[in-house]
């Protein structure tokens, strides 16, 4: 529960002073809070609880510095974690003032009364039976406002200048709901052994993946004559985390097989030219002739057999004579001879071309596998120095079930370098040894958020903007630095759609998020490390809930996409308790994704949409950062929406025609109509061609990694 009175600066003068031009000297003085003499057991101070002082009730309270928990009467030894339980599944019970714990029949009758009087409304999840000892008694904590940002500005200092300087802590515009509650349910889990993340070792791991891009790029030119496929780096980066079972959270180092089937497929479909789409004659007939030039240079220049050097030939030379000929043909006439002759001399090319290829995808992976181990070395290096080991015992996990609640790291981490931040035009610049990544004000404060929700090891905020510069600077390596490059990958559903699933269907959890562009604060993304520490609870592939109503967008990845549904169908397998995935995916037709077709063949189908292409919207994977009239674009293709439940499941979030009826009608509200409502039919018209142009990258970007017909 965010505190609203409790008056600690701490937190929020460390975050400020990062900032250039902000240092210690310079800030203005502001009254300190009002804080009672610390009367506390000192077991109760050890776990992070103060007290403090209401002047807005003008009574005692009890702030949690840790967990941000405040309570109007004294906290309980042995209470519950509120992160880990934030309901009190396995709560201690309630001691009675003899030191006796209330165990009664009367007090076992009292809660089941009490907890069956309540109705159970449509986001409610029914707790999976377990031997969980009772929970204690609720106590009444004071009220936080629901609008974010109002209660941080009541926390930090109390001064005019220090007003300005937390005015970027309050959006303006606000595309996420962090009070929505979690009705994921999974089994306790202990702390990961992935190291934390330091800016440090991201800078260099952040310089040899733009190392790594570059030797991509060289290696398709060089041996293919070919620029490497849009975005097909990124997806490979993503379909090899499926398989890898390496240390690094970004570049794989662990994988079988060693070349991926997603970056071959992806060159390959180039070869011996890229096919675009056509919309005029000329450019079908330059685009014939471009082909039939680069089949029979490619298959002259490698060891094919006579056999099918002689048809290549044959071919390309009798579409040259064709072309010499028929100056009257039309666009389809072009087109059709263009498909004649990718059937006749494909097969041949690609096997020209298949060493080649497997070449380049298993040089990009050794280079990756080198790079692991230097990023590893430097990671271990900074923790020897200070005096922090990398090895440690596995604690014991007790087998109980919780709500779902953030990653944790077993590694402490060791202290952070410093972080330089300033603001330009509502943009929040984050710099380190002069590098520098940017975030919109309104997704800093989401940032900022988050880590107060979730984080549990810097009450102070002191490494905040280092856990952000690290968060950013990831993100910007995994997108790539072309223009629109890994947005599509990163889309998010319009906020109509989530407030929808959540109404109808109990959604409160997001299976492919980041802290940039979740909707719930509960979230499965793919970086742990980095994600943690803003609420993330790790990969989706290794996250197994035993109950809760879930969305799942994919990135457009078909290795990815297949994992997941093996997952999805495994969960709902193995568990009786309510469980619900909603799944939205592309409808890719020619050829179809194995993931479509597995999801609409299996028994666990209970309804299915489909959203036409350009009729339905996705919100932009650099939202954080794009302008407000690009934060929406059209789907270029149709989009599946499957509803995946198990028995409990249906029973509880049925896809009736009612709520499916309300869903679709989520989608009518345009997310890009309410973004460039306040802005002005001047501006509007010249954005929209931008935005125009952006929906075609994106589309190019969806379909580069199957479109191979070019009609």
């Amino acid at each position: 529960m965010a505190n609203e009175n409790h008056g600690s600066p701490a937190e929020e003068a460390s975050l400020m002073s990062h900032s250039p031009g902000t240092s210690n000297q310079n800030q203005p003085s502001s009254p300190k809070p009002m804080r009672l003499v610390q009367d506390l057991p000192d077991e109760l101070v050890q776990a992070g609880w103060e007290k403090c002082w209401s002047k807005r009730e003008n009574r005692p309270y009890y702030f949690n510095r840790f967990t941000n928990q405040s309570l109007w009467e004294m906290p309980v030894l042995g209470q519950h974690d509120v992160i880990s339980d934030p309901l009190g599944l396995n709560a201690a019970p309630m001691p009675l003032e003899g030191g006796m714990l209330d165990t009664s029949v009367e007090s076992r009758e009292r809660r089941r009364r009490f907890s069956e009087d309540v109705p159970l409304s449509g986001n409610s999840v029914k707790k999976p039976k377990a031997d969980i000892p009772g929970n204690p008694a609720a106590q009444p904590v004071p009220s936080s406002p629901s609008i974010p940002g109002t209660s941080v500005l009541k926390a930090w200092c109390v001064s005019p200048e220090d007003k300005q300087q937390a005015a970027l802590l309050r959006p303006t515009e606000v595309y996420w709901d962090l009070d929505i509650q979690t009705n994921a349910v999974i089994k306790q889990r202990a702390p990961s052994e992935v190291l934390s993340p330091h800016p440090e070792v991201e800078l260099l791991r952040s310089q040899l993946i733009l190392k790594l891009r570059q030797h991509y790029r060289e290696l398709c030119q060089q041996r293919e004559g070919i620029d490497p496929p849009r975005e097909s780096f990124n997806r490979w980066m993503l379909e090899r985390k499926v398989v890898d079972k390496g240390t690094d959270p970004l570049l794989p180092s662990d994988c079988e097989p060693v070349v991926s089937p997603s970056m071959f497929r992806e060159i390959m479909n180039d070869i011996p030219i890229r096919l675009s789409r056509i919309k005029f004659r000329e450019e079908a007939k330059r685009l014939l002739f471009k082909y039939a030039e680069a089949a029979k240079r490619l298959i002259e220049s490698r060891s094919a057999s006579p056999d099918s050097r002689k048809v290549v030939k044959w071919n390309v030379e009798d579409t040259f004579s064709w072309l010499r000929r028929d100056h009257s043909a039309s666009k389809e006439d072009y087109m059709d001879r263009l498909e004649h002759l990718r059937k006749q001399c494909g097969p041949h090319v690609s096997a020209a071309a298949k060493d080649s290829v497997e070449g380049i995808c298993s040089k990009i992976y050794y280079i990756s596998l080198e790079y692991v181990k230097r990023i590893r070395e430097k990671h271990l290096a900074i923790l020897k120095e200070n005096n922090i080991s990398a090895e440690i015992e596995a604690p014991e996990v007790q087998d109980r079930l919780v709500y779902c609640y953030p990653v944790r790291l077993a590694i402490p981490s060791p202290p952070l370098p410093s972080v330089e931040m300033h603001m330009e035009n509502n943009v929040a610049c984050v710099r380190y040894k002069g590098e520098m990544v940017k975030v919109s004000r309104n997704y800093f404060s989401k940032l900022w958020l988050l880590y107060r929700y979730s984080c549990i090891d810097d009450s102070a905020f002191e490494k905040f903007l280092p856990r952000v510069w690290c968060l950013l600077r990831r993100y910007q390596m995994m997108f790539g630095v072309g223009l629109y490059e890994g947005t599509g990958l990163q889309g998010a559903l319009p906020v109509h759609v989530f407030e929808a699933l959540h109404k109808l269907f109990g959604v409160s959890f997001e299976c492919f998020a980041s802290p940039l562009n979740c909707y719930f604060k509960q979230y499965c993304s793919a970086f742990l490390d980095t994600d943690g520490y803003f609420g993330s609870r790790g990969p989706c592939l290794d996250f197994f809930p035993i109950s809760g109503s879930f969305e799942a967008n994919p990135p457009f990845c078909e290795e990815l996409m297949d994992a997941m549904v093996s997952h999805f169908e495994k969960l709902l397998e193995n568990s009786s308790e309510p469980l619900s995935f909603i799944v939205f995916i592309p409808e890719w037709r020619d050829p179809p994704t194995p993931a479509l077709t597995r999801m609409e063949q299996s028994k666990f189908k209970r309804h299915q949409l489909i959203l036409p292409a350009f009729d339905h919207e996705y919100r932009s994977g650099s939202q954080h950062v794009c302008k407000k009239e690009e934060m929406y674009y059209k789907a270029v293709h149709n989009t599946a929406v499957l509803f995946l439940q198990n028995s409990a499941g249906f029973a509880k979030w049925e896809p009736t025609p009612e709520r499916l009826q309300e869903l679709v009608a989520a989608y009518k509200h345009s997310g890009r109509t309410l973004s460039s409502s306040s802005s002005s039919s001047s501006s509007s018209s010249s954005s929209s061609s931008s935005t125009a142009d952006k929906e075609r990258e994106l589309g190019r970007e969806q379909s580069s990694s199957r479109e191979a017909n070019p009609n």
